[in-house]
């Protein structure tokens, strides 16, 4: 068992490396086309022999642009002889992309705080981030910040940590309670039930084409391997309980709860209950949907952009059976990382502890109304403050202890492009069983960690 463990590893490193040399190839032909141009990690400017700069790559979205400079700001008034400069994220096709590039080039920054978990098996295999807990108090400081439950799902296959969990969007279901109502019903459902019955009463053609102008829900079926983990991958949690996808280099999801999930939204596109179309604008602001998933990021955008006298509310995921027990769904997580390629770890370290600091944490809700990974928010008085003024990210607070992130595996992509792929041939048009679909899924995806 220990020499396939160890062949299997050598072949993952082996591929990591031959994905690192494209894209490292790639980022070449970048370079030399985008000459002038921030392509890559510009050189830090020249410091004096006892002052320490450290980069920080930050999202590119501009409040938590403004966060990062606002946190570097307050730091370097504070220090003398260490200095942060932000940077936000070049840009790519995704940060994930950009991110081993950056590797393969040898251009990370010292610290990134939009690190994707589902992809830090990529970064350990090239060997690029340094080992958390190398540090004498990461475990006093994640025991203040979490309980050992939310921080186990960020441990790495060998035991240790690299990331620092930082910040979530727990994903729900978004409604619009006015035709709710009109279907009868007062608040969002909790099983699939619930959820079909009321589809059936708004899912309705009101100008007399025979063809409906109003659905229940929108979901973006195309067999992109991301979307994926925006509506079926948080239906899964829901249903099994919060099961893994992949536990120990098996594939565990050909069970009957992928396969709920499969009968389910099977049922809303063949019932016309979801479109098979694409809309101008917004449809679920224009009141032609009736829900959608989505996260917290959605309140800002109502808030500014909906019509006057627009109602909504989130509702949970639903589940096959409606239970007592907190619902499971998708915490949309992001980390926080430092690359081997800094010089100063210790510092970059003690810089990372500032970032989630309680005081940080509260004006990372100010600014971004993203919530930070971090236990008992809704009881810190700390945060009561903001919860008081922006009553609706309670339940997302609340959502947040049962929350789970996914598995780092090297072949998440492959395997959620694979799960795109079955959805879209079984949910969308109908030409397999869902529980073939889900079956066959598996399948390929153990394929290809065997193969890895």
């Amino acid at each position: 068992m220990r020499r396939c463990a160890m062949a299997r590893r050598h072949h993952r490193v082996k591929a990591a490396k031959t994905r690192l040399h494209l894209i490292c190839s790639m980022a070449l032909v970048c370079a030399l086309c985008c000459l002038g141009a921030n392509c890559l990690r510009r050189a830090p400017a020249p410091a004096s022999d006892d002052e320490i700069t450290l980069v920080y790559w930050s999202a590119t979205n501009a409040q938590e642009l403004e966060f990062a400079r606002r946190v570097a700001d307050e730091w370097n008034a504070r220090q003398a002889k260490m200095r942060v400069r932000v940077e936000p994220v070049p840009a790519g096709q995704s940060s994930e992309e950009v991110i081993l590039a950056a590797l393969a080039s040898r251009t990370t920054p010292d610290i990134y705080a939009n690190a994707f978990p589902g992809a830090m098996q990529d970064l350990l295999d090239a060997e690029g981030v340094v080992r958390l807990d190398d540090f004498a108090d990461f475990s006093s400081v994640l025991r203040a910040r979490m309980s050992a439950d939310m921080l186990a799902q960020y441990r790495s296959p060998d035991g240790h940590f690299y990331q620092l969990p930082w910040k979530s969007n727990p994903i729900m279901v978004l409604y619009n309670m006015r035709l709710l109502r009109e279907a009868g019903s007062d608040r969002p459902p909790r099983d699939y039930a619930e959820f079909l019955q009321i589809a059936a009463r708004v899912t309705k053609d009101a100008d007399g084409d025979r063809r409906p102008d109003h659905w229940m829900i929108a979901i973006d079926y195309l067999p992109i391997w991301y979307k994926r983990m925006f509506d079926f991958y948080p239906l899964y949690l829901a249903a099994s309980g919060g099961a893994p996808l992949i536990e120990h280099g098996r594939v565990k999801f050909d069970n009957e709860a992928a396969a709920a999930v499969f009968r389910f939204t099977r049922e809303l596109f063949a019932r016309g209950y979801a479109p098979r179309q694409s809309f101008q604008g917004d449809p679920f602001l224009q009141g032609r949907i009736a829900a959608r998933f989505t996260g917290p990021w959605s309140i800002s955008q109502i808030e500014r952009y909906a019509p006057a006298g627009f109602e909504y509310a989130f509702g949970p995921i639903p589940r096959p059976e409606a239970t007592d027990e907190p619902t499971v769904s998708y915490a949309d997580p992001k980390s926080i990382v430092i690359f081997r390629t800094c010089r100063h770890p210790q510092a970059a370290w003690e810089f990372v502890k500032f970032i989630v600091s309680k005081e940080n944490d509260r004006l990372l809700l100010e600014m971004t109304n993203q919530l930070p990974i971090r236990a008992y928010l809704l009881s810190d008085p700390i945060f009561s403050d903001y919860f008081a003024r922006h009553p609706g990210m309670i339940q997302f607070a609340q959502l947040l202890p049962a929350a789970r992130s996914v598995e780092s595996v090297a072949e998440l992509k492959e395997i959620f492009d694979i799960i795109a792929q079955e959805f879209e041939a079984s949910v969308v048009f109908g030409l397999k069983t869902p529980e073939r679909a889900i079956h066959d899924a598996a399948r390929r995806s153990q394929a290809i960690i065997d193969a890895d």
